[in-house]
């Protein structure tokens, strides 16, 4: 059995939302930062960082949004997240992964005008396809939306200038297991700062 630690709306989105996806069964376990739950002994016994999201997999923890995502993918193929084993295609996700964590996520709180300058950039590697690498939906996509999600919820953007990322916003919004995690989320109530 798996179990998601997990905090509404934060990272650990894009975890919950790919565990839908690929129809495993989960149990979650939401931890609050408002009561400093991601600080308490016996979650930092689970994860050292006090971070979310941690999933246990057979009582081992895995942490980092990018690391249980790709595990997912490789434990259930059948979902097609990770695309076919071809190299390129592989490194292309990792390299889109990597991205996302490193430019992208961090970009928020550097202000909107800061944030606003890295999705032009994604929007420019985004090209006229569907998804991150063409038609294919793949974990960079749930990736990259849980950040879109969080930077319109957040800082309220213009997405007049991204009509690439609008369009796959919208896409997303109708995926099942998006509207799901969204409303499974919503009504254990989200904390995040603004």
């Amino acid at each position: 059995m798996l179990k998601l630690f997990m905090s509404p709306g934060s990272s650990s989105m894009a975890v919950h939302i790919a565990l839908y996806e690929i129809g495993a069964p989960f149990e979650i376990v939401p931890i609050s930062f408002e009561k400093r739950e991601n600080r308490s002994p016996d979650y930092l016994r689970i994860n050292a960082e006090g971070k979310v999201p941690t999933l246990l997999v057979d009582e081992r923890p895995l942490t980092e949004v990018a690391g249980i995502l790709f595990y997912l993918a490789m434990l259930f193929p059948e979902s097609h997240l990770a695309l076919p084993a071809a190299p390129e295609r592989q490194a292309r996700i990792v390299s889109w992964m990597s991205f996302l964590a490193s430019s992208v996520h961090p970009a928020r709180r550097k202000g909107l005008g800061h944030a606003l300058a890295m999705y032009e950039i994604v929007e420019k590697r985004f090209c006229d396809h569907a998804f991150v690498l063409g038609d294919d939906y793949s974990i960079a996509d749930i990736h990259l939306f849980r950040l879109l999600w969080r930077f319109r919820n957040s800082l309220n953007p213009a997405f007049d200038k991204l009509p690439r990322l609008n369009a796959f916003y919208e896409r997303m919004m109708k995926r099942p297991a998006v509207s799901k995690v969204l409303d499974i989320e919503s009504a254990l109530g989200y904390e995040l700062p603004m």
